[in-house]
């Protein structure tokens, strides 16, 4: 069941756990093993497909026996268990049709004397698989045989006189048909352009694309430059929309460049406010002029750089910019901030930084500004609690890697100061590389498979969910491939499973409404993954704008752990297909899980709620928001009594949470008399707090009675005057 339109249900810890048998154990051993080797024969082994998949269920017995508690892996850890009465049921939708192999019942003591396994393609319309009488507990092993998406235990009688109650519920087969395995590895594809020092007319393509992309803001060409290790000069790399640039090397200063990479805004009437998508990597920079520029905006990232001279994030001429992101960098000179209304930056190394605008906030960064918060608008932690860099497409001699950065915990500075930085290589013939005109049949059988996905750059429609159920699974995208829901399904679930690896890729609402568009974790999520978390990095999500898109939720983060670090969760304000109806998106980002980080937050434009935070101990460094410029009126964004809906909302139920360096601001073009009683709405407890807030009312277009709550002051009297209302701390 989804969790969009009601808050998460109240978790309590698993009871005490049960002595089960021995077959239960060597079982579950089995299927996760079979889950987590990538298949080797031509035709493909039964895998586990059930597992952080999601699951309904007739009834259950109280909150902390829901149905997902049967398929997150924890064999005798958590359980479902059922209302005290005959005939309940329990069901799985695998995300696809599977052909079925067997199923595994790990029983506890309250089991299923009697009960159908059934099959269902749509959920409705349910055949029997296989009957069982007679059960006598323990560990059921059932042959099935036949298709079906849904699969579900149907209890008939009960052996207690409590309900039916399952630790784990596993259903095993293969998805993507009976024919040959998948290939792992393989050519990068016609918009990969993979350069080395002695590549004729690097400058030329380099022009050629960018000419194609200085303002193809809603195009559908992808690129990415990847350059081998080795010295380039004289290039002046001008980076336009939907490409990226990096380097081969497994170190920045493998690949060096002797010329710039640049950012500029001509296309837009030395405007930046709009200069999205796109990147820059793994490179080290000579500026012919002693300073880069890269005048950037939202969902433009700049890892593993390192400057040999300054940076300039502002427009020639100056001109307005707004936001962008730093990680894992050093820039030897001084960063020149000059127009950009706010940025982040995280686990780098900084020669200065020149002045503040609005929210300049820095994690781990030596060299940043000390916390000076309302005048000038900085905001410093020393390190940050919990990271782990992106993953990354290298060469390691001759092959194809992908390096998967090991966590760090209270980081400062780069992950390679030092040297090689610390994680694991992964062979790209471990990967499945996805290129256009690939189905989600395919790439789900990939999955099922036990390979992890190399999105090529490219854009990707996609007709049913891709399920990634498997521990440890990476997902990257090169040149922001692009994936894109039909049919209203949501673009892609995570099981609530350790260490997934999202990065590097752009979610596109389709024109029917997605109930959500990512999902991490089903509902109800609780295992333990503080050790090895699941993050999103990179990760934008895009309602409207390239074509009428709708969605209710874009982002829900269920599982516990999850670090997002960069993310811009937009509903579009220009472009094609935009509208207070026409691309309808009520809510941008909704945290259940606990102990949640977010570094690097940009949630824009949302009709209702931008973020709502429902889970514990969560935690934010950053928040970028602007609420929807195209409200029709006052009455349209009316909450009850409330006027208007909070850019970030902390539910009353939460007792802990704590954040730094938000902004939210209000461009009501459509109605300037629009007023927001708030910014930010938060429990006042203790273990609430809130750093370095403010709300900003462009040019006098709609206002905000308060920051926080009913703390902070108004923006109204400043009239059309752009001047942020500041709350230092809160409570």
């Amino acid at each position: 069941m989804s969790s969009v339109g009601s808050p998460p249900v109240f978790r309590r810890p698993a009871s005490r756990v049960r002595r089960t048998t021995v077959g239960a154990l060597v079982t579950a051993l089995a299927g996760s093993l079979l889950a987590l080797a990538p298949a080797t024969t031509a035709q493909a082994a039964p895998t586990l497909l059930s597992q952080g998949t999601t699951a309904t269920a007739s009834s259950i017995e109280g909150g902390a026996f829901s149905a997902s508690a049967a398929v997150d892996g924890n064999l005798t850890g958590t359980r479902w268990a059922s209302a005290w009465q005959d005939a309940q049921w329990i069901q799985v939708d695998l995300g696809s049709s599977a052909t079925l192999s067997h199923a595994v019942l790990t029983w506890e003591a309250a089991y299923g004397k009697s009960y159908d396994i059934q099959a269902s393609e749509n959920g409705t319309d349910w055949r029997t698989v296989t009957s069982v009488t007679g059960g006598d507990g323990g560990t059921d092993d059932v042959t099935l045989s036949g298709t079906g998406r849904y699969i579900r235990m149907n209890g008939l009688t009960r052996a207690t006189g409590y309900g039916f109650s399952l630790w784990e519920f596993q259903v095993y087969g293969t998805t993507g048909g009976t024919g040959p395995t998948l290939p792992g590895g393989g050519d990068l594809g016609p918009n990969v352009h993979v350069i080395d020092p002695a590549t004729p007319g690097i400058q030329a393509k380099l022009d050629q694309v960018f000419q194609q992309q200085e303002s193809a803001q809603f195009g559908s060409g992808r690129h990415a430059f990847l350059f081998k290790p080795g010295t380039y000069n004289g290039l002046n790399a001008q980076i336009g929309f939907y490409t990226q640039i990096a380097g081969l090397g497994l170190r920045p200063g493998d690949t060096t460049i002797n010329g710039d990479v640049t950012v500029d805004a001509g296309w837009f009437n030395g405007n930046a406010t709009q200069n999205f998508w796109r990147g820059a990597e793994g490179l080290t920079l000579n500026p012919v002029n002693g300073t880069n520029r890269w005048a950037v905006s939202q969902a433009s990232s700049f890892r593993r750089m390192h400057v040999k001279g300054g940076l300039n994030l502002a427009p020639n001429g100056y001109g307005w910019a707004s936001g962008g992101y730093i990680a894992d960098s050093r820039i030897d000179g001084q960063v020149g901030n000059y127009s950009q209304q706010q940025w982040y930056t995280r686990e780098s190394s900084i020669g200065g930084w020149s002045n503040s605008v609005w929210n300049q906030t820095f994690s781990g960064v030596e060299g940043a500004p000390a916390t000076s918060f309302p005048e000038p608008r900085y905001t410093t932690l020393d390190t940050t609690p919990i990271s782990r860099e992106k993953p990354y497409l290298y060469l390691d001699g001759t092959e194809y890697k992908v390096f998967a950065p090991a966590k760090r915990v209270n980081a400062r500075g780069t992950s390679w100061a030092n040297g090689t930085p610390q994680g694991e290589s992964v062979p790209l013939s471990q990967f499945y590389v996805v290129k256009p005109g690939a189905t989600a049949a395919t790439i789900n059988q990939a999955l099922a498979q036990g390979l992890h996905l190399l999105f090529t750059p490219g854009v990707y429609h996609v007709d049913q969910t891709i399920n990634v159920n498997r521990a440890n699974t990476i997902v990257l995208g090169l040149g922001l491939a692009t994936i894109i829901p039909d049919n209203g399904v949501t673009a892609m679930k995570v099981a609530d499973v350790d260490g997934v690896r999202l990065a590097g890729f752009l979610i596109d609402a389709g024109p029917v409404n997605s109930p959500t568009l990512l999902e991490l974790g089903p509902q109800n999520s609780s295992a333990d993954h503080a050790a090895n978390p699941t993050t999103v990095q990179d990760v934008y999500i895009r309602i409207g704008g390239a074509g009428a898109g709708k969605a209710t939720t874009s982002m829900v983060v269920n599982s516990d752990d999850a670090i997002i670090d960069h993310t811009w969760v937009w509903r579009a304000d220009h472009g094609e297909g935009w509208g207070w109806e026409t691309n309808r998106a009520d809510y941008g980002v909704r945290v259940n899980g606990d102990d949640v980080l977010a570094t690097g937050l940009f949630v824009e434009h949302f009709n209702k709620y931008d973020v709502e935070w429902y889970g514990e101990r969560g935690r934010t460094i950053f928040y970028q928001n602007e609420k929807a410029y195209d409200a029709p009126n006052q009455a349209a964004i009316q909450n009850g009594t409330t006027k208007g809906y909070a850019a970030y909302r902390v539910d009353d139920s939460v007792n802990t949470h704590e954040a730094w360096g938000l902004g939210s601001y209000c461009n009501y073009n459509v109605d300037p008399t629009i007023v927001q009683d708030h910014g930010f709405k938060a429990p006042v407890k203790p273990g609430v707090r809130f750093h370095s807030l403010l709300v900003v009312s462009l040019g006098g277009m709609g206002h905000y009675n308060h920051v926080i709550n009913d703390t902070g002051a108004s923006t109204i009297p400043a009239g059309t005057s752009t001047v942020p209302s500041t709350v230092v701390s809160f409570p």
